[in-house]
């Protein structure tokens, strides 16, 4: 099933900002764009970061948008409307995420797209603009946008291509009974949490034809498995199949044949994962507040990589670059840390170590 939006013109207001960042040392967490608001949401590809954040000055959300390829000084754009800007997402250059949308037919969800490959002249897009339709969570990768989609009834899970950003073509990827949200998508591969079964189970699709993507279950035991991510081949997600939540990691290369392992399962909480590459990072709170581990999938190893007496959640990795939420300051701000050393070598552990 396919749609298209009509394209329309999308507010984008640009403010570049010099960042307070102190100097980082190894593994040293580093503030963005130190702030008073609530920073929230992070998302990042490359050196491009996104998040948004609720500037109590206008009482709504805007996103924000930072390239920090000089961490010290990074450049940033502020995306802002009368309305809110929430949940954002990147890849590449371009920027995707939730726009709380008035019009004469009343207010909704609509997802709309920013290219920053001017930084100085971002141009907009509407990527799915239904009137009295909600569209909500999007996430971006190469030339396919996807994000839950709900008229009011359940949310179902569809997509866009945006090969040519004035057209984007819709198509359906799960639109079926019950509730499918939260979308991750890495190339043709999209997955997403279902409760079809009464309970929050994660499937997958096979996109490469638009028209009939080949829907696959990843995991779908007793309990509930949700905030899937994938990259590569890999998912990770949270799971409470033991009572508590734990990070788990699966294998989708054949997706005749999932296999699955917990990377860490213990009385603590483990949440909140993202996966590039070899790595894996997620929120833990093992010691009583919530700090950031990673997961070297080449090694075999658990590392810690924060270590503050505050909270750090919520974080995502993009190479060797993990940003999170952190409220060592009081509010919610965005923290980055380049992480390098034996811990996230791909080298094999050696036998007997």
């Amino acid at each position: 099933m396919f749609r298209q939006s009509k394209t329309l013109a999308v507010l984008i207001l640009i403010a570049s900002v010099a960042s307070l960042a102190v100097p980082a040392g190894p593994w040293r967490g580093v503030p963005i764009l130190p702030g008073p608001d609530d920073q929230e949401s992070p998302d990042i590809h490359g050196t491009m970061v996104v998040w948004h954040e609720f500037l109590s000055e206008f009482a709504d959300y805007d996103v924000f948008v930072a390239d920090i390829s000089d961490l010290d000084s990074p450049l940033v754009a502020t995306i802002a409307d009368a309305n809110d800007q929430m949940h954002p997402a990147v890849y590449g250059q371009r920027v995707v995420w939730q726009d709380f949308v008035v019009g004469p037919e009343g207010a909704d969800w609509d997802i709309h797209m920013a290219d920053f490959t001017d930084f100085e002249v971002p141009i907009g897009y509407v990527v799915s603009g239904l009137p009295n339709n909600d569209e909500e969570r999007p996430a971006i990768h190469g030339n396919i946008v996807v994000w839950q989609d709900s008229s009011g009834a359940d949310y179902n899970i569809w997509g866009a291509d945006i090969t040519h950003p004035d057209y984007p073509i819709e198509f359906a990827v799960a639109a079926y009974e019950s509730d499918q949200m939260n979308p991750s998508i890495y190339r043709n591969t999209v997955v997403w949490e279902d409760n079809l079964f009464g309970d929050w189970d994660l499937l997958g699709a096979d996109i490469w034809l638009r028209d009939r993507p080949a829907v696959f279950p990843i995991a779908a035991v007793e309990s509930d498995q949700q905030g899937a991510v994938v990259s590569d081949g890999v998912v990770v997600w949270e799971d409470n199949f033991f009572g508590d939540w734990d990070v788990y990691v699966g294998q989708v290369s054949d997706q005749n044949e999932v296999s699955e392992f917990a990377i860490v399962s213990s009385e603590a909480q483990q949440r909140h994962p993202d996966v590039e590459g070899h790595l894996v990072v997620w929120q833990d709170n093992r010691h009583g507040d919530w700090d950031i581990y990673g997961y070297n999938l080449a090694t075999d190893r658990v590392f810690r990589i924060t270590d503050d007496p505050r909270n750090q959640i919520k974080p995502v990795i993009s190479g060797n670059i993990v940003v999170w939420q952190d409220d060592r300051r009081g509010p919610w701000n965005i923290y980055a840390a380049v992480l390098d050393g034996p811990e996230v070598t791909r080298r094999p552990r050696e036998e007997g170590l």
